[in-house]
């Protein structure tokens, strides 16, 4: 069932809560500029198998409202705790995708990881996001011609063959965000930086990365590994930064192991 979250007293969250029953709970965070429809393939398989799957849309992104300000990683943290907290979640896992794992690594540090018990990062944007350069073009774009800024972020996203409708579909993800958001975000990326973040994660972390991943290389995984106490990296060798579709049973599959 979906509904909404009031995080601000004008700001509404879009939240995805697929068998609210399911003994155990995962939390999903999407990646820029997509939407929490991203994790699909993960929501067609594991509520069958007895999981509760929670895909929130951050601010500006999907369902969610779009307000012209809180595009900073204190800010969009702050929006999954109150979510958090009004769903009165507790033990979960959270599921962090790229600017989704940036997110999830600063919750976990401004909160000292309220209710996780296990943290799952996945071709994380961290402890860097994008290059000034690269932000650069992207905000250009964005400003200029977002429609081909997403043509551009899809094409690179995936070392797996897509099909034209798969891409027409990944294309439309990003297109359901506001153009200030898209905007925003890329500054937080260029901007922002996770290094103190990193010690405070104290929870058991699995660090998933496509071997082939041209957005977030996957050196930063690594890093992630050495810098994260309680951290196992799984390297996904057929893989760019979309492991979560390009690699789905095996994904799946991890998922549920790490979490028992």
């Amino acid at each position: 069932m979906g509904y909404y979250v009031s995080v601000e007293s004008d700001v509404k969250l879009y939240v995805e809560d697929i068998n609210p029953k399911g003994s155990k709970t995962i939390v999903f965070l999407h990646g820029w500029p997509l939407n929490h429809k991203q994790f699909e393939y993960q929501f067609d398989v594991l509520p069958a198998m007895g999981y509760r799957c929670i895909g929130i849309d951050w601010r500006g992104f999907g369902k969610s409202d779009k307000p012209m300000s809180g595009y900073n990683y204190n800010r969009l943290a702050d929006d999954i705790r109150t979510v958090v907290g009004v769903l009165q979640l507790d033990n979960f896992t959270l599921v962090g995708h790229s600017t989704g794992g940036a997110i999830a690594i600063r919750y976990m540090s401004r909160f000292n990881g309220y209710g996780v018990s296990k943290l799952v990062l996945v071709d994380a944007a961290a402890p860097i996001g994008f290059t000034k350069e690269t932000a650069n073009n992207f905000l250009k774009e964005t400003l200029n011609d977002r429609p081909k800024m997403m043509q551009d972020v899809t094409d690179g996203f995936f070392f797996q063959y897509i099909t034209k409708p798969f891409s027409d579909w990944f294309f439309l993800l990003g297109l359901q965000a506001a153009g200030w958001s898209t905007a925003a975000i890329i500054i937080t990326l260029r901007d922002e930086k996770l290094y103190e973040d990193l010690q405070k994660i104290l929870v058991s972390t699995l660090i998933v990365h496509g071997v082939h991943d041209k957005v977030i290389p996957f050196a930063q995984a690594q890093e992630l590994n050495q810098k994260i106490k309680n951290s196992q990296l799984v390297p996904f060798h057929y893989s760019g930064h979309g492991p979560f579709w390009e690699e789905r049973d095996k994904f799946n599959q991890l998922l549920r192991q790490f979490i028992g």
